[in-house]
């Protein structure tokens, strides 16, 4: 290995330890990879043409043509990440415009409930499904709303939240749009959506399942009257501020909605990239929010400042994140093209012997600690795709990944982007989640591997 090889790793390194330590330095996780993206590729070209005839042995430009070359290289990895790019701001946009608008207010109702552990399984229930359809983020964030509006105990409110966590990660694995990682894996090609959700879905809700029965033993009794009434007080103060009556809001729940669920049929009929489906959605309801504004100017004599229309919520949508994503994936390409990410993915099969359950149960359990997105990203870089086998579109690899990925973050509330946002939220420490609910989501997470196993090796080795 060369010195400029360890060079650009330890630069990549450096930049995710700040990255991973973003409570402390209080340096937004963004603006370190960015700069990790840009110090890694310059340290690239520092000598290149050993990279490249790594890499890319049938390249023939000679010296004059590496700088062109580079470019080129350069250009393709940010084409890829851009389909990824642009599906998430998408779909972040989608949601914020359904949510600004009363899209999910049938949720708080469908949830209402005397009982705390009947509310639990409906939270539990509710967030696996809008997770696979929305990202696990977002729902995180929906679904803690709700809750406030219908536990006022914080200390019962933390056990929901926890399973908020686990079943929004659930449910986001299973699903090809659920989450940033199955996102990436399904834009790539490697995973379809009929074969992760034929394969995926049951340990996923394996997964969800039994921690929910495990913290329903952790709550007992019924919610009091006083926080039934609040609840309803709050949510007509809350209904009054809707600027849509509630034909119209169903209306943009179902083409906001209803056009993510389709994402994956319309990729199927045109075989253009998803991005393009969910461009076409926002663009759909865009449109049918204009319509509704337009009709609201001519039939009130009021001022209104439509605060809710889509080109003022375009403001709302965390750009942060998405540069984050732009500046990891970058970076990590930057190690695809230095051979670090193949020689990572060799050395890993020669250790485990080539157990993809090992392997992928192990990456699932680092999912935790670090970020998921560089993890899938690397592992993408690190093993080629096969015309048939386990490393196959909708291998046993590949399937596990989007699983163990997905699911492993639960471990650790620091561990996903759904865990990040509700400790936030609602103020749960780390020590007190690593106490209570780690080996919880880790019961689960084992679970769901094992149901995987049964289900490749009775139902669909059978099957074949």
């Amino acid at each position: 290995m060369s010195l400029l090889t360890i060079t650009i790793i330890s630069a990549f390194i450096l930049g995710y330890l700040f990255i991973a330590l973003e409570s402390i330095t209080k340096i937004n996780k963004a603006a370190i990879a960015l700069f990790m993206f840009v110090v890694c590729w310059t340290l690239y070209m520092i000598d290149p043409a050993p990279f490249i005839q790594l890499m890319h042995p049938d390249f023939t430009g000679g010296t004059d043509g590496i700088a062109n070359f580079v470019n080129g290289l350069i250009e393709h990895h940010l084409g890829s990440t851009s389909t990824t790019l642009f599906f998430l701001m998408g779909a972040m946009t989608i949601v914020e415009i359904v949510d600004q608008n009363g899209g999910f207010d049938w949720v708080r109702k469908v949830m209402k409930t005397k009982s705390k552990r009947s509310l639990l399984w409906k939270i539990a229930v509710m967030t696996f499904i809008l997770s696979a359809i929305l990202d696990n983020l977002t729902t995180s964030i929906v679904m803690i709303m709700i809750l406030r509006k219908l536990v006022k105990n914080h200390e019962d409110r933390i056990i929901y939240a926890s399973l908020v966590i686990i079943s929004a990660n659930s449910g986001g694995a299973f699903s090809p749009i659920g989450d940033v990682t199955t996102i990436m894996l399904w834009n790539k090609g490697l995973i379809t959506a009929v074969g992760v959700i034929s394969e995926i879905l049951i340990p996923s809700v394996v997964s969800m399942v039994i921690p929910a029965a495990i913290l329903s033993t952790y709550l007992k009794g019924e919610l009091n009257e006083d926080e039934q009434s609040n609840n309803v007080l709050e949510s007509d103060a809350d209904t009054e501020l809707l600027e849509f009556d509630s034909t119209k809001r169903k209306i943009i729940f179902c083409v906001g909605v209803g056009g993510l669920i389709l994402v994956p049929v319309f990729k199927s009929i045109t075989h253009l990239p998803p991005f393009t489906g969910i461009l076409l959605v926002l663009g759909t309801l865009w449109i049918v929010t204009e319509v509704f504004y337009r009709q609201m100017h001519k039939h009130t004599s009021k001022g209104h400042t439509f605060r809710k229309r889509v080109s003022n919520l375009l403001s709302r949508i965390d750009m942060s994140t998405i540069l984050f994503f732009l500046g990891i994936l970058m970076a990590v390409a930057c190690l695809e093209e230095i051979g670090a990410l193949t020689a990572l993915g060799q050395g890993l099969n020669t250790t485990f012997n080539g157990n993809h359950y090992m392997v992928t149960g192990i990456i699932g359990v680092l999912s935790s600690i670090v970020d998921n997105v560089p993890l899938v990203a690397g592992c993408m870089g690190m093993y080629p795709v096969q015309a048939v086998g386990d490393m196959a579109v909708d291998g046993i690899f590949w399937q596990l990944l989007a699983y163990c990925a997905g699911v492993g973050g639960s471990m650790l509330i620091i561990g996903s982007a759904a865990g990040v946002v509700v400790m936030g939220l609602e103020k749960i420490t780390f020590g007190w989640y690593m106490k209570r609910i780690t080996w919880i989501a880790f019961v689960g997470y084992v679970a769901g591997i094992l149901s995987y196993w049964a289900i490749r090796t009775f139902i669909f080795a059978t099957a074949m």
